[in-house]
């Protein structure tokens, strides 16, 4: 391939690419500087010029003007400059031509290593950049395979990492099955771009509902929060500013038909849709569902809740393995302590933990009105014993 040819190549090829031509010109040039160095010496100082319409490449080692030289690998006396050009003073940098005989061959396989470099480089950084877009979106993959106990996905052009924490437990990921995931990370790496997904993230749940429901994509329902135990249960907290619009009706859908879409999508985890409230009261009690709840008492100084629920609920309140306690108070974001409604009585559970003040000062008064009236009564039967 000639010169023109070669131009002519890359020229199509960096369009193609969406690489600078200009910069692919000048990483050329750098790589043949440093093979100029091997051929004359690390110590002179090389400059290359790659014509930008011939494709013609110049070799040349510069050299500063000065009276009298001492290192003649980077100085040239005035009287030598002066012979290519009158107008030289001291201090100006003379470029000397140096092409060696076999300088084409050489800058051509150079020139053929930066171009693939760089179009390698402009690849990996489109690649960054195209998915880059998609950090904190929920995507659609196809499982590739295992390696370890990580699954590899492809996502388009490039595969990403489900590691094992961030797999739903019980769940089988098999060649070729399409799943739904959760772009945690997009990293750049010299290979090019490395991407780790998620089907644990509680975020996966939140983009779902976007996507499934039109209310919460347009922003008319509003996820407050969510608490999620991956595989098993999730709560998700909904509010609507338009009181127009159902907000819970809205996410479940009829017949629970957008709430289900989503559960299949996550292999049957169950999902609790709930109504927010500004009021903590009702948020907790809201949280606790399907359980009824019968009073909510605050500690606000502490973040906790005393909550009383019927006696034949209170298994129902706090769930297999404490869960729907759990997500309750993850939901909330209230410490939460549950009694049946006879635990409560018997233990006066919702009694103040330690008496006010003012109580306090009036018990101790009572006991030394007490201890004052028992001395009086001992002074008088010692004086009726004296009589």
């Amino acid at each position: 391939m000639d010169s023109k040819e070669f131009l002519t190549a890359l020229e199509l090829v960096a369009k193609e690419k969406g690489i600078d031509k200009e910069l692919i010109f000048e990483a050329i040039e750098a790589s043949l500087v440093s093979a100029c160095k091997k051929h004359f010496g690390t110590s002179q100082n090389i400059k290359v010029d790659m014509n930008r319409e011939t494709g013609e490449v110049k070799c040349f080692t510069q050299k500063t003007i000065v009276e009298t030289v001492e290192d003649p690998q980077l100085e040239i006396s005035l009287d030598m400059a002066r012979i290519a050009n009158p107008n030289y003073v001291v201090g100006d940098i003379v470029d000397i031509e140096v092409t060696p005989k076999n300088f084409g061959r050489i800058s051509a396989q150079t020139a053929k290593q930066v171009v693939v470099q760089k179009f390698r480089e402009a690849e990996r950084e489109i690649l960054f950049n195209q998915y880059i877009t998609k950090e904190r979106e929920v995507v659609t993959a196809i499982v590739q395979r295992k390696e370890r106990r990580n699954v590899i996905v492809q996502m388009g052009k490039i595969d990403a990492v489900l590691a094992a924490n961030e797999q739903i437990p019980g769940e089988q990921y098999n060649f070729m099955d399409r799943v739904k995931v959760y772009v945690l990370e997009v990293k750049q790496t010299t290979k090019g771009p490395q991407i780790f997904v998620s089907r644990t993230h509680p975020e996966l749940v939140k983009r779902l509902f976007e996507q499934e429901v039109p209310e919460v994509h347009d922003g008319t329902v509003e996820i407050k929060s969510i608490a999620r135990e991956a595989g098993s249960r999730t709560k998700i907290a909904v509010y609507s500013k338009n009181e127009n619009v159902d907000a819970l009706g809205a996410c479940v859908g009829q017949n629970g038909y957008r709430v289900n879409v989503i559960v299949s999508e996550l292999g049957g985890e169950k999902i609790d849709v709930i109504n927010w409230s500004e009021d903590p009261r009702e948020f907790i009690a809201a949280a606790l569902s399907p359980s009824k709840v019968l009073e909510v008492k605050l500690n606000e100084a502490e973040q906790s809740a005393k909550i009383v629920v019927p006696d034949h609920q209170l298994s129902l309140a706090i769930g297999k393995e404490g869960q729907n306690a759990r997500l309750s108070a993850k939901l909330t974001g209230w410490r939460i302590d549950i009694k049946s409604e006879t635990q409560a009585r018997e233990t006066n559970f919702l009694a103040d933990e330690e008496p006010v003040a003012e109580e306090v000062e009036i018990a101790e008064a009572a006991e030394e009105l007490d201890a004052l009236e028992a001395i009086d009564a001992i002074e008088t039967a010692e004086e009726a014993v004296e009589e």
